[in-house]
């Protein structure tokens, strides 16, 4: 392939990931940052293994990104309460965690890590499916052609 043909491919992908993203739901956008973040980690921990000191840095700084600036950011304290603040110290333990992988090239602590936001999505994947099984069906509005079913006066 090309490196035109690689721009336009990566560009391509750029905007069906905004588009996603522009249409997604709050649940699923706390879907994909999980998504991200797992597959941030994953790629940190490939390249911890290939001996690649740059990605594997920048593989992880992404991963901490999507938890610090995604994830928590995107809590509720004020509603969420005690699990809000729960969620908020595990983020914070999962970025410390990422941040001593990253320097002492600990694979432990990224798989770790990983599996901790696998059991996060986890959870986050089944509140989607209760929630869609509890909501109300949604009632169809009549055509505005429609004869109003209240009359005032003579018809």
């Amino acid at each position: 392939m090309n490196v035109m043909s690689h721009s336009a491919l990566n560009a391509y992908s750029q905007v069906g990931v905004e588009n996603s993203i522009a249409s997604a739901s709050p649940h699923k956008l706390v879907m994909m940052l999980f998504d991200g973040a797992i597959l941030a980690v994953l790629r940190g921990k490939a390249f911890m293994q290939q001996g690649n000191v740059a990605a594997k840095g920048e593989s992880i700084s992404k991963a901490i990104a999507i938890i610090e600036e995604g994830l928590k950011v995107s809590l509720d304290e004020e509603a969420g309460g005690e699990l809000a603040m729960n969620l908020k110290a595990l983020y914070e333990y999962m970025s410390n965690r990422l941040l001593m992988a990253n320097i002492r090239n600990d694979v432990e602590g990224l798989d770790e890590v990983s599996r901790l936001l696998g059991e996060l999505k986890t959870a986050w994947e089944q509140i989607g499916l209760k929630a869609q099984s509890v909501a109300p069906p949604v009632e169809e509005k009549p055509a505005s052609s429609a004869r109003p079913s209240i009359s005032y006066g003579k018809v």
